[in-house]
């Protein structure tokens, strides 16, 4: 494994610097399974060991693809190895808001320091867990997305407004012109409660 490693590697020194090559366009053959796992918290391992060295980190990420079958690939136009992702491809770790009301728009750095800007082509959604928590995530590109970590998501919470919806009032935020419902005003009476 460490031989496609170092090989995947190397075919990615085209690609260095690049925020995201072109994987989709690449339909290189499969080459097996790394033992390389993208954590919940956003951390890279290799064979249960953290992978330290951040270049290396967005070199990968920026070769990711998920595919149909819901797994997930580093690709090069010669070689596609399937990784483990935990939860979510990228983890949102800052945002920054300009404007406000309607007008704002939130950017959003990743771990791996790219950003991106909330709207129609990164959307974001909630999603609910047991305790009734609301986990924040936002598409990235293809079929990749990022999970917002908890700061971001208290900075969401803060800036949320109510905004009328198909007749009922949702709870929600706004960037670039687009409102993302969070929940409905009456859930969030409850949890103030």
């Amino acid at each position: 494994m460490a031989e496609i490693l170092n090989k995947l590697q190397k075919a990615l020194q085209d690609f260095e610097g690049q925020r995201a090559a072109p994987v989709e366009k690449w339909n290189p053959p499969f080459c097996g399974d790394l033992d390389i796992v993208i954590k919940r918290n956003g951390d890279w391992h290799y064979m249960g060991s953290p992978i330290g060295r951040k270049p290396l980190v967005q070199l990968f990420s920026s070769v990711l693809r998920k595919e149909e079958d819901g797994k997930t690939y580093l690709v090069t136009p010669v070689e596609k190895v399937g990784i483990e992702v935990e939860d979510s491809h990228f983890l949102g770790v800052e945002m920054r808001v300009e404007g406000t009301g309607e007008r704002q728009v939130l950017s959003l750095r990743t771990q791996t320091d790219e950003w991106i800007k909330l709207g129609l082509d990164h959307y974001l959604w909630f999603e609910s867990q047991e305790k009734g928590d609301l986990i924040p995530y936002c598409h990235m590109r293809g079929r990749l997305t990022c999970r917002l970590n908890r700061s971001v998501y208290y900075q969401l919470m803060e800036l949320g407004q109510v905004h009328i919806v198909d007749g009922s009032d949702w709870f929600g935020i706004f960037s670039q012109g687009v409102f993302f419902k969070m929940m409905l005003q009456d859930e969030l009476d409850e949890l103030s409660k």
